[in-house]
């Protein structure tokens, strides 16, 4: 195990990147954009994203898994 990042703890870009949409979420929040229009636009982003960087297939795995998130409840919880 590295001494210098627990094997457990998201990697620091992942929590550098989560602090950045966080952020945006708040500013446009206080922006009153209503919370769909900021969900639609960082979820068609992020499968942008994700389609200049992955095959289709693995692209549907995530949302695959995604909706296994919701339907299970983990989301909520």
């Amino acid at each position: 195990m590295n001494a210098e990042h627990d094997d457990d703890a998201p990697p620091p870009e992942l929590s550098l990147a989560g602090s950045v949409v966080d952020k945006a979420i708040e500013y446009m929040s206080g922006q009153n954009v209503p919370p769909i229009a900021i969900a639609s636009a960082f979820l068609g982003g992020a499968v942008s994203l994700l389609a200049r960087t992955m095959p289709d297939e693995a692209i549907v795995r995530v949302l695959e898994n995604a909706i296994v998130s919701v339907r299970s409840g983990e989301l909520r919880g």
